[in-house]
């Protein structure tokens, strides 16, 4: 199977989709010629605990509402993520009915001690926080949340104060804060140098690379782990490369497909923890998760692809 994804872009990759998806649902998951183990993992830095470098976000597809063969995709992906090695989910209540499909996926597949679930919250007053956060709990099922993040910098200074409580309490296990865009980077890093976070998520791909001025290395020095968001820049990166060949030295970072390339450069900074692609089809998690095997980019390697994505 080690060839089957090799040079097969995204839109390539979607027309075996439906293939892997009818082995699936006849019981027989597809050959995979790397096992679990050899997973990448990176540690969280405030507590040493490992996750798989890259992750499943739900924003726009998970977000409606889903029956038939579009919520059975869902259902094959959350089932298998686990089994291939992958563990954090990424979430929250603003992703349209995307905590909801998540929860009753995880509910009724019964695995969500293998899982990492992450949320968030959006609101601007302490009682609307509650509210959102206490639905949250009941949406995901669950009694603990590993990680709620503070969305988008919204009631920030309301918000973070409730979550490190509950963490001490012990409804959730890690506290952070997001942003999508490039306008909060300055006051998301002034927030990073004066609170203590357990993660940060940010916007980062090599279309957007803002974050490793200043926001990587304060991660870094803060001890804090990146979760990034927007891996693919909503899919500037794939409409760049069209339908180019990989570079012959993607090999050497055992490179297969244009996604492994994009996620491979992401995950390989330092200071990054888990990107989050969005993921629904089996084609994508099969193809995303071999961005979390085999060798890394080295920096050496990282700066030819910055040279080579910019001469696009």
């Amino acid at each position: 199977m080690k060839n089957f994804w090799t040079h097969m872009n995204r839109r390539e990759a979607l027309k075996v989709g439906a293939g892997i998806g009818a082995g699936l649902t006849l019981g027989c998951l597809p050959a995979f010629d790397k096992s679990v183990a050899e997973v990448v993992t990176k540690p969280i830095p405030s507590s040493g605990e490992p996750l798989c470098v890259v992750g499943i976000g739900t924003a726009r597809n998970f977000n409606r509402d889903l029956a038939g063969a579009d919520l059975e995709m869902r259902r094959q992906v959350v089932e298998q993520f686990p089994v291939l090695g992958g563990n954090l989910i990424d979430t929250a209540p603003s992703y349209g009915g995307a905590e909801t499909i998540v929860g009753n996926l995880v509910d009724e597949i019964g695995n969500r001690d293998k899982l990492f679930l992450a949320t968030k919250v959006r609101k601007q007053t302490l009682e609307e926080g509650l509210a959102e956060l206490e639905a949250s709990f009941k949406i995901l099922k669950t009694d603990m949340i590993d990680l709620i993040q503070v969305h988008n910098l919204v009631g920030i200074d309301i918000m973070l104060p409730v979550l490190s409580e509950w963490k001490g309490a012990g409804r959730i296990r890690y506290v952070g804060a997001t942003t999508s865009s490039g306008r909060q980077h300055e006051d998301f890093a002034d927030m990073m140098g004066r609170e203590k976070l357990d993660f940060v998520q940010v916007n980062y791909s090599l279309a957007d690379r803002a974050v490793e001025d200043k926001i990587l290395p304060l991660a870094a020095d803060r001890g804090m782990a990146v979760l990034v968001n927007l891996p693919y820049g909503r899919g500037r990166l794939f409409d760049a490369v069209g339908d180019r060949p990989l570079p012959d030295w993607a090999s050497e970072f055992d490179c297969e497909s244009w996604g492994q390339f994009f996620l491979k450069y992401i995950v390989s900074h330092p200071a990054v923890t888990v990107a989050i692609p969005g993921t629904y089809k089996m084609a994508y998690l099969t193809d995303n998760l071999g961005a979390a095997m085999g060798r890394m980019p080295t920096a050496e390697h990282r700066s030819r692809m910055e040279a080579f994505y910019d001469s696009l």
